[in-house]
């Protein structure tokens, strides 16, 4: 069953005009938490000379259902992936880039953890993480709408919660990771990606 996101289509042009200036030599990007799908199915349209794979940690349907439509022969069929519990990756394709939109905020601080080991693991030298959402900086305050967003997060699940750019960024670094860039986005969100060492 197809599922609709509206945040997707009203985020999607920002995010594709970003990942078209990171992303121009890359062959193959896994994005993980596809969620809808909608995401997948858009920028494999638009992004032709990319592999693209989606992953998530429930139903494919989904995902299945807006592959289906896209109809484009660089969008590969989803597999299920959960960062808590990472399957066996043999067999897997080789990935230049990992792509994690909205899913930071979402899942367990260990989720963000397995995310740049993960990276470590699997991205080549050059390899990209993107990753966009709402982030929390030592150095000013919480916008508004995000510390209801915070709250809101915390009371569904307290494992939850917008994160703390500083702490996402010593992950990075101590998995081999240098800041490629952290730029603003509409809605008080970000585009941050770093660049394997």
């Amino acid at each position: 069953m197809k599922e609709y996101a509206p945040a997707c289509d009203r985020n999607s042009q920002v995010i594709l005009d970003v990942l078209k200036q990171i992303l121009p030599r890359t062959r193959s990007v896994l994005e993980i938490g596809s969620g809808t799908g909608q995401h997948a199915a858009y920028f494999a349209s638009q992004l032709p000379h990319l592999h693209w794979l989606p992953t998530d940690r429930g139903s494919l349907d989904s995902i299945n259902a807006w592959r289906e439509e896209a109809a484009v022969e660089n969008l590969l069929p989803p597999k299920r992936l959960d960062l808590l519990s990472l399957p066996d990756f043999t067999g897997w394709a080789d990935y230049d880039a990992i792509v994690c939109i909205n899913t930071i905020h979402i899942m367990a601080w260990q989720g963000t953890e397995e995310l740049f080991e993960l990276a470590a693991q699997q991205l080549p030298e050059n390899g990209v993480v993107y990753v966009y959402g709402p982030y929390r900086y030592a150095d000013r305050p919480l916008e508004s709408s995000n510390e209801d967003f915070d709250q809101w997060l915390k009371q569904r699940d307290p494992q939850s919660g917008v994160r703390d750019f500083e702490a996402v960024n010593r992950l990075a670094s101590r998995a081999g990771f240098k800041l490629g860039n952290d730029i603003a986005m509409p809605a008080n969100n970000r585009s941050i990606w770093w660049e394997k060492l």
